[in-house]
């Protein structure tokens, strides 16, 4: 008896303490509150502007469409590592709208929404496993000061949008990525947000274009990658840095390892109809590159920028999310 009352006590003193970390705990095997994270979701207070809400997602395969609508922010979603948490779903561009009958399109094909702001990610996996049929979106952001920290993105075309942009009057909305991993195709980072991209792995799948930013006009800052790892899948071998999906895309990579995939020119300009001067609008620009792929401005194509030192300084996360010389108004643990 003494033996089973020990065992029941650890038992709830181990329920008790999750209970304390965690406001809200999702397992799909249905031992937590909820089965699906988008339930979860569902249960986070509205509009809160102090309290932080902590959704712990227990190990699984989520196979659901979730929308973290606007009014729920001031999230913390955790899941038990990139390894062993995974939010999937198989939409893509080409599926027809119930309702309208027409294609969904890019920003209909995500299987995972963020359109609120300070929202925390951490030790989740995200897929699009619709396959490379068309753009097929792992996650969509739309909101502001969000963070994703130890977490992978598995698509093909389009895996990351970062869609962000409150209006030329506000500007961009920011992404940090911190230790993560990102995989695709075509054009698998893309949007008009700022994002920071830190100790990243960013995984080729076919020979194409890595980034298409679509940075607005005006804004001094698009994407930035600092010291990640830019890698290929068996077989690839002809990879871009990026084209500008809009003609005044800003990227940069300051101190990244790049494979063999790399192509000597780095940059495609990608002009045509709408979007004219691409070379001349756009800003492409690397510092301190290092491996097979990391070449000098003679090989490069002429419109790109090698940066000097202390033109790369200016590429600190503060200065990126915010274009200020000294201290950073968020700080991204405060989100958890």
């Amino acid at each position: 008896m003494r033996r089973i009352l020990s065992i029941a006590l650890l038992l709830f003193m181990g329920v008790s303490a999750l209970a304390k970390d965690y406001d809200i705990v999702v397992a799909a095997d249905g031992s937590g509150d909820y089965a699906t994270v988008q339930e979860a979701v569902n249960a986070c207070p509205d509009y809160s502007h102090g309290r932080i809400t902590t959704i712990l997602v227990k190990a699984g395969t989520y196979r659901e469409r979730v929308i973290i609508p606007h009014n729920k922010f001031r999230l913390h979603i955790k899941g038990e590592g990139a390894d062993c948490t995974k939010l999937s779903y198989d939409t893509h561009a080409g599926m027809i709208h119930p309702v309208t009958g027409l294609p969904m399109g890019t920003s209909g094909s995500a299987a995972f929404y963020v359109h609120s702001s300070y929202v925390t990610f951490e030790g989740l996996c995200f897929e699009n496993s619709a396959g490379p049929v068309a753009q097929a979106v792992a996650v969509h952001i739309d909101g502001d000061f969000i963070y994703f920290k130890n977490c992978r993105f598995l698509g093909n075309q389009d895996t990351v949008y970062t869609y962000g942009y409150w209006g030329k009057d506000r500007g961009q909305k920011r992404i940090y990525f911190k230790d993560c991993y990102i995989e695709g195709t075509t054009d698998f980072i893309f949007g008009a947000s700022r994002a920071f991209f830190e100790n990243c792995e960013i995984r080729s799948k076919a020979d194409s274009y890595i980034t298409a930013a679509s940075t607005p006009k005006g804004q001094p800052y698009g994407y930035v990658f600092y010291k990640c790892r830019l890698t290929a899948a068996p077989g690839v071998t002809k990879c871009y840095l990026g084209r500008p999906w809009r003609s005044y895309a800003k990227t940069v990579f300051i101190e990244c390892e790049m494979g063999p995939h790399i192509v000597p020119e780095g940059w495609h300009d990608w002009e045509g109809p709408g979007k004219p001067d691409t070379k001349k609008n756009s800003f492409y620009a690397e510092y301190g590159n290092y491996g097979p792929g990391a070449y000098g401005k003679k090989d490069r194509v002429k419109w790109s920028h090698q940066l000097s030192a202390k033109q790369a300084a200016a590429y600190t996360f503060g200065r990126v999310m915010f274009e200020e010389e000294d201290g950073i108004k968020w700080n991204p643990e405060d989100n958890k």
